[in-house]
């Protein structure tokens, strides 16, 4: 047998174990996903107390996800610390603690699997919480909120 007889069925076995001769196409590139409304609305929320509103941005947990599933809600929060106001909710959320060493106003906890807390004064804190979200501009809701307990409403947008 001569060599050229030879040499094309070896780079004819080589070809088909690597699955054809011809040049491969490589793979388009993937379109870039924009969000839908029902993603982007997902996102942000609102928060009334009394006749003040706030835009809150969603953190990007499973509990923010859960809780935003769960909108429409009305609470009715207590007083704790002279910081922070806090509602325990019907059913838990997922949980997926940290310890954030700082707290500021306006940002939206969860203690433990099933208790709200809206933080309206800055601390640091040893304490461990899952990031529900955070008010984009939290300016007077130490003084909407008041001293005692109150009710809050979260709705979607």
């Amino acid at each position: 047998m001569s060599r050229r007889p030879a040499l094309a069925a070896l780079l004819l076995a080589l070809c088909l174990a690597a699955g054809g001769c011809g040049a491969q196409e490589a793979p388009a590139p993937a379109e870039p996903q924009t969000p839908s409304q029902e993603e982007l609305a997902m996102t942000t929320c609102t928060l009334s107390v009394g006749d003040q509103t706030y835009s809150v941005t969603l953190a990007d947990t499973e509990a923010a996800r859960a809780l935003a599933a769960r909108l429409p809600l009305t609470l009715s929060m207590t007083e704790l610390n002279g910081n922070e106001k806090y509602a325990n909710l019907d059913q838990p959320l997922p949980t997926a603690a940290t310890q954030p060493g700082e707290i500021h106003t306006g940002d939206l906890m969860l203690y433990g699997a099933d208790c709200l807390v809206l933080f309206y004064g800055d601390f640091t804190t040893a304490y461990s919480y899952t990031p529900l979200g955070r008010l984009a501009d939290p300016t007077g809701l130490a003084a909407a909120l008041g001293t005692g307990g109150v009710t809050v409403t979260l709705t979607a947008n």
